[in-house]
């Protein structure tokens, strides 16, 4: 690489201090992942939620969590590049419309292209206010989403109403896109999760959810999560791009055309949030509703910041918030009230640590709610219906207001930029 191109990997790279989390190798991420599955085995032993790590609520869970992920994914595309993008919300609406729109007429895989289309259209109209015209990342992206919701309103008036089977509020029905089910396998895992065994049945369950009934779709949107890492840190397209939310002026100086690579990341990521819009409508529900993003590109955004604008973080946020989603509808209150016992626990080992940093506010805090947690748990058997329908937006409340401290944005991440400037 020439000496430009070894400077802009300067611009691009987080420093080292000011509360950028260390980076985790494979062996002790791995370890995460059984110590978070024993707990979960622990918790289902306890409280006898058997439907806490069956195949089915994995499935569930990654079904649910492929818009967010889409979303989520979106938004760091946009935000490496140094644009704040609170649009993803719109354009998530923007990909069901369009999504079902030619997907009932020309068939899901044409349905999902378009809804990509739909998502980017967005995304660039986005990079225009905001990159060309300066106007404020925030505001642009509020007015996006109202832009989308009144627009998809008005056209699935038009579109939708008039066609056998759907009206104006929903689409008529979308056929379903191939699934795959390993043969032998899949059935395998699920009797040996039905054993109800410690760890075993619970290590089968997550596995025979990641192979039994895989949209085919899902797959590509896994595939998109190693695609972005690879394109955005093993590359020099993506080192530029970064180079672009970290110091644009410093990328300018050394040939960086900023306004080229801010443009790219956008509409790239509206275009994801589209294909999460698509999912949404195609794969997850089979048809168009009014208003079933249910703040999903929030949680997105969400699912991004608690990952620390870094792929992998972000898949294992927008995993948490689909497993969550998946509680209230696979077991309900009885799945929810087990993750009192599971939140309890998790705050008494926090208290652990927190002693060990000798932090003893903090300490004193978390054990306070850990009792609370285990008196509520003690004393219910359910929980009520309101709350745990809330289940999926208290747990993104939590995961930011616990991560928040340790993260570090792109450095120059919706600061306005003009081309020039640095003259």
């Amino acid at each position: 690489m020439s000496e430009s191109t070894s400077t802009v990997s300067a611009a691009a790279q987080a420093p080292k201090k000011g509360g950028g989390r260390r980076k985790l190798s494979l062996p002790v991420i791995l370890l995460i992942i059984a110590g978070g599955l024993l707990l979960f085995s622990l918790v289902r032993v306890i409280s006898g939620a058997n439907d806490l790590t069956s195949v089915g609520q994995v499935a569930g869970a990654l079904q649910l969590a492929v818009p967010i992920g889409l979303a989520g994914l979106g938004g760091l595309w946009s935000e490496r590049a140094g644009v704040v993008n609170i649009g993803l919300e719109g354009m998530l609406i923007l990909g069901t419309f369009f999504g079902a729109w030619a997907g009932y007429q020309w068939g899901p895989w044409t349905g999902v292209l378009l809804g990509i289309a739909g998502g980017a259209l967005g995304g660039l109209l986005h990079a225009i206010i905001t990159v060309t015209f300066n106007v404020n990342h925030i505001v642009s992206g509020v007015a996006i989403t109202i832009l989308a919701t009144g627009l998809t309103r008005y056209l699935a008036n038009f579109t939708f109403a008039e066609a056998e089977g759907g009206s104006s509020k929903q689409s008529p029905r979308i056929d379903a896109i191939d699934r795959i089910t390993v043969p032998g396998l899949s059935d395998g895992l699920a009797d040996l999760q039905a054993k109800h065994w410690f760890f075993v049945s619970d290590l089968a369950g997550v596995l025979g959810g990641l192979v039994t009934g895989l949209s085919l779709l899902t797959v590509v949107a896994l595939l998109l999560i190693p695609a972005t890492w690879w394109i955005l840190w093993r590359t020099a397209f993506g080192l530029r791009l970064r180079s672009c939310g970290e110091n644009p002026i410093a990328a300018e100086s050394l040939g960086v055309n900023v306004y080229k690579y801010k443009y790219i990341a956008v509409v790239v990521s509206g275009g994801l949030a589209g294909l999460g819009g698509a999912f949404l409508a195609i794969v997850s529900t089979g048809i168009y509703q009014e208003g079933q993003t249910g703040g999903r590109g929030y949680i997105g955004l969400a699912a991004m910041i608690f990952g620390n604008w870094m792929p992998g973080g972000m898949a294992l946020g927008a995993g948490l918030f689909g497993f969550t989603d998946s509680l209230k509808l696979r077991g309900g209150a009885e799945n929810v009230h087990a993750m009192l016992l599971l939140l309890a626990i998790l705050l008494i080992l926090m208290t652990v640590w927190q002693l060990y940093k000798k932090k003893y506010v903090s300490a004193t805090v978390a054990t306070v709610v850990a009792v609370g947690l285990f008196i509520w748990y003690a004393f219910t058997e359910a929980l009520p219906s309101q709350f745990v329908d809330a289940a999926p937006y208290v747990t993104t409340l939590l995961v930011l207001a616990l991560s928040a401290q340790r993260l570090r944005m792109p450095k120059a991440d919706g600061m306005p930029y003009k081309k020039g400037q640095g003259k």
